[in-house]
C-alpha cells in the first residue's frame, strides 16, 4: 500500500477495482483544510481517463508491474501477435486493449510489454515512431509559402497532417504522445 505523497508519473495502481496509469498529479493544499492530490488516471484496459483527488493520507494499492522487450510480429484481424525477445514465448492481445497504440504497430517493431502480475497487460510504445506515407494530395509549386501542411494517411491507418513537400512513399518520424509529425527521415 503507498499513499497519494508517493504517486510519480507512470505509476500503476488498483482503484475501485481496477488497473489505473497515473497520468498527471499534483499536491493542493488549501488554506485550513487538509492537503490532496489532484489526479489525472488512465484506465489501462479501455482507456479512459478520469479526474480524482485523494486525501494525502488515504491508502491505494500499487501494483508489481514488469516491463518486459517484446517485438511486433503480426496481426489477423482483432489480435496482435508479440514475442517475449528473453524467453521466445508468443503472445496476442486484443485490438480493445491497445486501443490506439495500434496505429504505431509496425512488423519487427521493439516495445515494452506491461507485465501485471504475470501476464502481458498491455504495450509501451516508443516515443518516436517512424511510418511510411501511402496516401497524401501532391504537393504544388508554391505550396510552402502558407506554411501549412496536409492529411496524409499512414502504413497503419494513421492520419497526420504533415508538410507540403511530404509524398506519398516518404518515411516520416511521429510523435506517438501527440499524433504529430517530427521530421521526414531519409
Amino acid at each position: 500500500m503507498i499513499t497519494p505523497n508517493d504517486f510519480y508519473n507512470g505509476l500503476i495502481i488498483r482503484y475501485k477495482n481496477e488497473i489505473w496509469e497515473v497520468i498527471e498529479f499534483g499536491r493542493v493544499k488549501i488554506a485550513q483544510r487538509r492537503a490532496f492530490v489532484r489526479t489525472k488516471l488512465k484506465n489501462l484496459l479501455t482507456g479512459r481517463v478520469i479526474e480524482e483527488n485523494f486525501a494525502s493520507d488515504e491508502n491505494i494499492e500499487d501494483i508489481s508491474v514488469e516491463r518486459r522487450k517484446c517485438q511486433y510480429l503480426y496481426n489477423d484481424g482483432d489480435v496482435y501477435h508479440f514475442m517475449d525477445l528473453e524467453s521466445y514465448d508468443q503472445f496476442g492481445l486484443s485490438k480493445e486493449i491497445l486501443g490506439d497504440k495500434i496505429y504505431y504497430l509496425t512488423e519487427n517493431l521493439e516495445l515494452d510489454v506491461i507485465y501485471i502480475e504475470g501476464r502481458p497487460f498491455t504495450v509501451q510504445v516508443p516515443t518516436f515512431v517512424v511510418l511510411k506515407v501511402v496516401e497524401t494530395e501532391p504537393d504544388f509549386k508554391g505550396d510552402t509559402a502558407t506554411g501549412g501542411g496536409k492529411p496524409a494517411k499512414l502504413e497503419t491507418g494513421l492520419i497526420v497532417d504533415v508538410p507540403f513537400f511530404i509524398n506519398v512513399g516518404n518515411l516520416v518520424r511521429i510523435d506517438t504522445r501527440d499524433n504529430s509529425y517530427v521530421e521526414r527521415v531519409g
